[in-house]
């Protein structure tokens, strides 16, 4: 990026965030870094950020469930509501439980569920998730897991994860492509799905409009 984002730009974008000194150095060291290094994906990048984090409120995964959230969330695990009370209300249980045996974990004795919870902007879950994403920053993630709820880890969590999804080339503006779908193609690699689809795209709206690129992108 030409320029780096400052507080004023990320206080217009998000102006309920209480901690914009110290959320605007965070992410422009770790943009930087992983070189979301235009207006344009910087635009797309804190539109994702601040949808899958709530305006960067919220840091870790919250699992505190009833019956028929379960079903609905994790149906593979709780077809019935029958088979989710046992759980409800009980967020490191379902986490010990959901994720047992996934994502480089143990099974749900060995508590690496809780432990390995999302956490970080885009909620990064699971042992091996966390031991890649450390290494790869040269942080102790996977033995100290709580790090990802500052936000320097998360940001540069978030961003290493941007760019090594290919993230940086689906935000750039290109004559030939579509940036419309292009950026639905970007939630989809975040989200696995479009849950929350017209949420990032308002969210995208207000970081053109922040940054002053709101007519660049049609």
């Amino acid at each position: 990026m030409a320029d780096a984002i400052t507080s004023v730009q990320l206080a217009a974008f998000l102006p309920k965030l209480a901690d914009v000194d110290v959320w605007t150095p965070a992410l422009n060291d770790a943009m930087e870094r992983f070189e979301i290094n235009t207006p344009q994906r910087a635009a797309a990048f804190l539109a994702q950020a601040a949808h899958e984090s709530t305006e960067f409120g919220r840091l870790v995964e919250n699992l505190n469930y009833s019956a028929a959230g379960l079903v609905s969330t994790f149906k593979r695990f709780f077809p019935t509501l029958e088979s989710a009370q046992p759980y409800a209300r009980q967020p490191e249980k379902i986490a010990n439980y959901v994720y047992a045996k996934r994502l480089g974990n143990g099974d749900t004795a060995t508590g690496d569920g809780w432990r390995y919870r999302g956490r970080g902007i885009l909620q990064i879950t699971g042992r091996g998730t966390y031991r890649s994403t450390g290494v790869v920053l040269a942080l102790p993630l996977e033995d100290e897991p709580e790090r990802l709820e500052s936000p320097v880890a998360a940001a540069l969590a978030a961003a290493q994860f941007w760019h090594a999804n290919g993230l940086n080339h689906l935000a750039d503006d290109q004559n030939e492509d579509n940036d419309e779908e292009d950026f639905v193609s970007i939630t989809r690699k975040i989200n696995g799905g479009t849950a929350g689809l017209t949420s990032r795209q308002q969210y995208w709206a207000r970081a053109k409009a922040a940054l002053g690129i709101a007519a660049a992108i049609i």
